[in-house]
């Protein structure tokens, strides 16, 4: 069982590190030719290209400028531990997992990426922002979904044949980085969990803080648990969720909170 998440904008470069396991990531070259291709955009370019303020666009100049190999432990953080959006802050990997924890989410989480096509937790990786939907024109066509092409299924493929547990992938990506795997060419399920907040007349809706943050709380429940099914999927309570039969198909198991 494979598990998919976004990355994050907000990045955590100072925290010390709970582990000293380190991977590298597996598509480094093709990184390398979109750095390349991002390195001939100006501060500005980059600021109008992103939707981004004028500080943002210059920082990521500079930080595809600064890009480079090889990737050690001193210029480059693991993913799952440089990246601090909502998702990680419910994952909470740094305070919940031992080193058997780490080791069980490097066989079973895989990270979704604009600029290093999917990782591993551990793997390696220098600040960026580069977001998935970003139009970005290369020889492979004109956006980073053309650029990746079949690369990320194909990995994703090779990794649900060495996972443990059911042939399935479960999404907890958003819709934008989702798109860059290919559902129909992966062996078994493709689930996408949904969660539900009550507003306060009691009607149910997405509301995307608390969605993210419990996208991060099922994937560390999932590596903490060893969850091996997609029906095991249903016992899961963080946070106050409940599964909700009623709202649930096969494929989007749907969970849901009252109200406080």
């Amino acid at each position: 069982m494979i598990v998919l998440l976004s990355p994050a904008k907000s990045l955590d470069l100072d925290t010390p590190l709970p582990t000293r396991k380190r991977s590298l990531p597996r598509l480094l070259e093709q990184s390398e030719q979109l750095v390349d291709v991002m390195r001939e955009r100006s501060p500005d370019d980059l600021s109008a290209l992103m939707g981004i303020s004028a500080d943002l666009g210059a920082l990521n100049a500079q930080r595809f400028a600064d890009w480079s190999l090889p990737f050690t432990p001193k210029n480059a953080r693991p993913a799952a531990l440089l990246f601090d959006g909502d998702v990680y802050q419910g994952m909470a990997a740094r305070d919940r997992f031992g080193e058997r924890d780490w080791t069980e989410a490097q066989k079973t989480v895989r990270i979704l990426s604009g600029l290093y096509g999917l990782l591993r937790p551990l793997d390696l990786v220098q600040p960026y922002r580069l977001e998935m939907s970003t139009t970005v024109p290369t020889a492979k066509g004109r956006s980073l979904y053309d650029f990746w092409g079949d690369e990320i299924t194909t990995l994703v493929d090779g990794d649900l044949a060495e996972s443990p547990g059911a042939d399935a992938v479960v999404n907890l990506a958003s819709e934008e980085y989702a798109k860059a795997v290919r559902p129909g060419d992966l062996p078994g399920r493709f689930v996408a969990p949904r969660f539900l907040d009550a507003d306060p007349s009691g009607r149910f809706r997405i509301v995307s803080f608390f969605a993210k943050r419990a996208r991060g709380e099922m994937a560390a429940w999932m590596v903490l648990n060893r969850v091996r099914s997609v029906r095991a999927l249903q016992d899961f309570e963080a946070t106050g969720y409940r599964f909700d039969v009623g709202r649930s198909t096969p494929d989007q198991p749907t969970f849901v909170r009252d109200h406080a």
